[in-house]
């Protein structure tokens, strides 16, 4: 198929660089005055990666649009709304969109395809592409399993099928809400886990992920989804990679956080947050994690306070609270 990345940071690279692999004729779009896009057009690489020189680089979204039947978008998630102000000026008779990112909208609450769906006419769909995998481990061909989903089944088929290789294995989604706030949520699990590693507190993720998992499972049922999505790749299957890597930006964001340093890379769990705690409202569903990572990032909370106080409470309180 002809694909467009939109978007040239380290996943949206990753993206060009894997779907060229597995045959698809693909084009990388950056926005102008991209610093990304000047390196990879002076150097065909972003230090990690390579891309070929078929690969075709552009600053054009209208003809990143225009030539593509497959739109894969990889952007910072609270950028999405204005992207999608700008694709909608262009013709997107005939494409599909692939979101590739893992986050709610703040200010809304809302889920990524529901932000994209607001501009798109009926007849363009779109799809998800989530689950575990840092490029550090794919481009050293470290093989991984992740999900792609979409309400539309004959896209959604279409994905899997011409995406998947070796390296990564893709799994039919059933349940597009649940595997989005999975996705979006564990970012904020893994923030909170930067932040026990920074305190020395290591040991609890154990209690961490038990708890989180159950926490979000809570919250994708009240919202109409499949509480077992939050067992599956979206999320629970996330866990390796978001909580315990080297390589997790939200992981590093919140031990960063907690030691008084500076981080400087997106860090979307820390934005997902505020998204949760608007959904925790008008759901109903509790999500303690969240609310204390949340107090701890915006309303100058003690990290040790709140941590604590979530995991080293009395047996029967805990009990009671899964």
């Amino acid at each position: 198929m002809k694909v467009s990345v939109i978007g040239c940071g380290r996943w949206g690279s990753f993206l060009a660089w894997y779907l060229d692999r597995v045959g698809h004729q693909t084009a990388l779009y950056g926005r102008k005055g991209s610093a990304h896009l000047a390196r990879l057009r002076e150097t065909r690489s972003n230090g990690m990666l390579s891309l070929p020189e078929k690969v075709q680089l552009t600053e054009d979204l209208e003809q990143a649009v225009s030539r593509a039947e497959i739109l894969v978008i990889s952007i910072a998630c609270q950028q999405l709304r204005q992207l999608m102000q700008q694709l909608v000026l262009c013709d997107l008779r005939g494409k599909n969109l692939v979101l590739c990112m893992k986050g709610l909208e703040a200010g809304s609450g809302k889920r990524l395809t529901q932000v994209a769906e607001e501009f798109l006419p009926p007849q363009v769909h779109t799809a998800v592409w989530v689950g575990p995998g840092h490029v550090q481990d794919f481009v050293k061909g470290i093989p991984n399993c992740m999900v792609i989903d979409s309400k539309d089944e004959e896209l959604k088929n279409k994905l899997v099928e011409s995406f998947s290789s070796p390296l990564i294995r893709f799994y039919y989604g059933e349940d597009l809400l649940g595997n989005e706030i999975g996705a979006a949520s564990k970012n904020v699990i893994g923030i909170a886990a930067g932040m026990l590693d920074g305190l020395g507190k290591t040991a609890l993720k154990g209690a961490l992920m038990s708890r989180g998992t159950r926490e979000i499972a809570r919250l994708i049922g009240a919202m109409g989804g499949k509480e077992s999505s939050a067992y599956g790749l979206a999320h629970l299957g996330d866990y390796q990679a978001t909580v315990f890597s080297q390589y997790s930006h939200n992981r590093a964001f919140g031990e960063s956080f907690v030691t008084g340093r500076a981080y400087g890379e997106l860090a979307e769990g820390a934005e997902t947050v505020k998204a949760l705690l608007k959904l925790e409202e008008l759901y109903g569903a509790q999500l303690p994690i969240c609310r204390a990572i949340s107090q701890v990032l915006y309303n100058g909370r003690n990290a040790e306070d709140a941590l604590s106080s979530l995991f080293l409470r009395s047996l029967k309180r805990e009990m009671a609270s899964i």
